[in-house]
């Protein structure tokens, strides 16, 4: 650790390393002169010109010893281990050479270099010691209006942001006391902070202290722990800060670190790790095309792709808006004048075979779809031709065209589906499974719930309704679902492409499902007053809660922690029509007499 934290002046700071030098010197000239003066029972008559040689001879030593320890040409924090070390190798060193260089030397005993070295010793390290204390004294008066904040964890994290604070000046936080659910930390003190119980009483705590924030510096903290904090203490208005996770945190905690909890911390979600050389094997130099590459979960894929450097990157959609966004966000630049941003509809089978004729993709990730759940219940036609003969479409010219590999990205609703949603998405799993006996090209699946961020995401209707002073709506007060991050779910789902198997879906494992209620109460709670939550009733064949696999799927982890590979039974799609009998609800019903009209006119011949 080399950052100093000390509030000295901006000239001085440049001339500390001079400095530290001079008060160095002035140690050693001291401590030898007490040394012969206790060496011969406190009298000065025995010193002889001598001495002045070996005191120029040690501020020498220490000036070249302190520079080859770094002890002069970096920065330590002040009582630091590492700074101890340097001080103590350049004292000790100085002392080996003195002793050697005087060792002849009649008129000073051989025992007067080591005691002045041991002395010196002390005078650096006090000298420091003081220094530090001055600067912690300095920075507590600044401190005096800071913000009281109490402190979730007392360890390494906490002991670094301790550190922080107590040595920063004008620091915006005071911290007043620690809480850890660790029994052996109890009564444990850091930098003069007590951890005085644990996390069930943070809200005592913080009323004994008048603290109105908490900080959670645990950067290793998983989504329970920080909702269990946080449930605590803005049920108490008080507000909740988080340290960054262990993969963002480097090196020493620093006040710019500190910020709000936020919907991710919530969630508890990290960076998921992927085999960046697996996924540069088929990705790396070949033609990749994303359908849907406008909307939240394509335009994401789309970014990720383009660090592995694809010889091509199609991106598709219907939407010309999307695809103007989507090349914005890549190249800072928008005038959709690159021939591999395709404006098409998946619909269109002609119009599919002429862009795949064109483009000649290796690698298609298929994201284009429609979503919204209450909307598809209406019109379940417009979800039938998109999402089930939009894909078919997709399977028959990726086949017909050569493609390498397909991933078809799917949803949670189509395990158990119960809506038109979860019906067409799990008859489009089915049909990928089934287009891999027709072609040499490989298809695969990948399933999972709610995305961060996404378009028609929970969250972002949250916002707006809180922006609009509420109230917030919730369908029911228990229902839950999954969450993942944007960045999370796309990088698993390339990372799935390179490990799938024909006919297979790959389930991302999503953590556990997520209360929306208390999602809701977060937006709710602030504003002041806080805003009305609004309960709306469960929508037509809206689940309470989702799942990740129908009861009669069986999968297991091959080679990814977080996904699960599950065997699909294929279905052609003259047998799509038979799923009328598990299609229960007007709506699907509906949907099944357009699926039977829409698989007589689709271009691939039925019961092939």
């Amino acid at each position: 650790m080399t950052e100093n934290y000390s509030p000295e002046p901006g000239r001085l700071r440049h001339r500390l390393p001079l400095v530290h030098f001079v008060v160095d010197g002035a140690v050693w000239a001291v401590a030898f002169p007490l040394s012969m003066w206790l060496r011969y029972d406190y009298d000065f008559s025995q010193m002889t010109w001598v001495i002045v040689v070996a005191i120029a001879g040690a501020i020498g030593f220490q000036g070249e010893f302190g520079l080859f320890f770094g002890q002069y040409r970096r920065r330590w924090r002040y009582g630091s281990f590492e700074e101890v070390r340097g001080v103590a190798c350049s004292a000790v060193a100085t002392g080996v050479a003195l002793t050697a260089l005087l060792w002849r030397e009649q008129s000073i005993p051989r025992s007067v270099p080591i005691m002045a070295t041991g002395l010196s010793l002390l005078g650096h390290v006090a000298a420091r010691s003081v220094w530090r204390l001055y600067n912690q004294r300095e920075a507590a008066v600044g401190r005096a209006g800071a913000r009281k904040i109490v402190i979730v964890g007392a360890g390494d994290g906490a002991v670094q942001i301790l550190r922080t604070l107590r040595e920063t000046p004008n620091a915006p936080f005071n911290p007043v006391a620690l809480v850890d659910d660790d029994p052996t930390k109890r009564n444990l003190e850091i930098s003069g902070v007590q951890v005085v119980g644990c996390v069930d009483v943070l809200v005592k705590v913080a009323l004994h202290y008048q603290a109105d924030a908490v900080l959670i510096a645990i950067p290793s903290a998983d989504g329970a722990m920080i909702r269990k904090v946080t449930g605590h203490a803005e049920g108490a208005g008080l507000e909740v800060f988080v340290l960054p996770s262990v993969d963002e945190l480097f090196g020493s905690a620093r006040l710019s670190d500190i910020r709000p909890v936020d919907h991710e911390d919530l969630l508890g979600r990290r960076p998921a790790e992927i085999d960046t050389a697996l996924v540069s094997e088929y990705i790396t130099g070949r033609r990749v095309m994303v359908t849907g590459a406008g909307g939240s979960i394509g335009s994401e894929i789309c970014r990720q792709l383009a660090k592995f450097e694809p010889a091509e990157l199609q991106m598709l959609d219907r939407d010309e808006t999307g695809l103007h966004g989507t090349q914005l966000s890549l190249t800072g630049r928008a005038l959709l004048e690159n021939r591999n941003l395709i404006l098409a509809d998946i619909r269109d089978a002609s119009r599919m075979d002429e862009v795949f004729a064109e483009h000649r993709p290796e690698v298609v990730f298929h994201t284009a779809a429609l979503k919204h759940l209450p909307l598809l219940e209406m019109h379940p036609d417009e979800g039938w031709k998109t999402n089930v003969c939009g894909t078919l479409n997709l399977l028959e010219v990726a086949g017909k065209h050569g493609v390498d590999r397909f991933v078809n990205v799917s949803t949670d609703k189509a395990a158990a589906p119960t809506s038109v949603l979860g019906w067409t998405k799990r008859i489009t799993e089915r049909l990928t499974a089934w287009a891999n006996t027709q072609s040499d090209t490989k298809f695969v699946s990948v399933r999972f719930g709610n995305v961060l961020g996404s378009n028609g995401s929970v969250l972002k209707s949250f916002e707006v309704q809180a922006a609009n002073g509420g109230p917030i709506t919730v369908t029911h007060p228990d229902i839950t679902r999954f969450f993942m991050t944007i960045e999370e779910a796309s990088r698993l789902t390339i990372h799935a492409g390179a490990i799938g198997q024909p006919g297979e879906i790959m389930i991302l494992d999503m953590g556990e499902p997520v209360k929306i209620l208390d999602v809701a109460k977060r937006f709710a709670n602030q504003h002041t007053p806080p805003l009305e939550i609004v309960f709306t009733g469960l929508r037509k064949n809206e689940k309470m809660h989702e799942d990740l696999m129908s009861g009669d799927e069986d999968g297991h982890v091959r080679s990814h922690p977080l996904i699960t590979h599950v065997p699909v039974p294929p279905l052609r799609p003259v047998d799509a029509m038979h799923a009328k009998h598990a299609m229960t609800s007007p709506s699907v019903d509906q949907m099944a007499v357009i699926a039977q009209s829409e698989f007589e006119n689709h271009s691939i011949k039925v019961g092939q």
